[in-house]
């Protein structure tokens, strides 16, 4: 049966997933990265990982059909469907310093490492010294110098992926708050996610400002 969830502007979202279903997220109005996080289970040392990934498949673009990897190299989820065709799997989730740092802005609340690390620990998960996504629906381009540029994300309303889960597990998402850069449109809106399971889903919707009285830890690598 088909469960659907609303991941407002800002926020985070986690869910207990399992394995084999599918996972359609869904930009409703266009421009709006998604930063997503899964974690193992049955051994949440296990994450996905984005540098896995990009070293398994021998590129920084994932295609149709092709696997997110954790950081143990085992496939935790397989992209199945993709109208858009353009995602990231460079770039950490923004924070708090970041913004001082790029925008010289103090937001100590609305950005993806706050909300996701407040979705995980829902979970128990606790929180890492950072979170490494898989960023649906931004728009990275490498330059044949080296250089880096953030565009606009190319999806449009309506657009969306599909991940099948590969194994059982904890995922969460950020309906990334960066206004203030082209990469997410400098706008941030809604997010949906429909998933596809004969089980019922449990899930969480939460602020960036709930992971304020988290305490930070680094995550030992698999």
């Amino acid at each position: 049966m088909k469960q659907t969830f609303t991941i407002p502007a800002k926020h985070g979202f986690s869910a207990r997933v399992y394995k084999g279903n599918l996972l359609r997220l869904i930009d409703v109005e266009g421009e709006q990265i998604g930063d997503f996080v899964a974690y193992n289970v049955q051994d949440t040392e296990e994450r996905l990982d984005p540098i896995a990934t990009r070293d398994a498949l021998e590129t920084t673009q994932i295609r149709k059909g092709q696997v997110i990897y954790s950081n143990k190299y085992v496939p935790m989820l397989t992209l199945v469907e993709d109208t858009v065709e353009k995602h990231d799997l460079l770039s950490p989730a923004c924070r708090p310093e970041m913004y001082k740092l790029l925008y010289e802005k103090d937001i100590p609340y609305e950005n993806c490492y706050m909300n996701l690390s407040a979705a995980l620990a829902k979970f128990g998960i606790e929180k890492p010294g950072q979170h490494y996504p898989f960023n649906i629906f931004m728009n990275t381009v490498l330059h044949e110098d080296g250089s880096v540029e953030f565009k606009r994300p190319k999806s449009k309303a309506g657009d969306y992926v599909v991940l099948r889960a590969e194994m059982d597990l904890f995922i969460a998402i950020s309906a990334c708050p960066n206004e203030q850069s082209m990469g997410n449109g400098c706008h941030s809106t809604d997010l949906c996610l429909e998933i596809d399971a004969e089980q019922s889903i449990t899930s969480y919707v939460v602020s960036g400002k709930e992971a304020d009285e988290l305490e930070p830890r680094l995550v030992r690598g698999g």
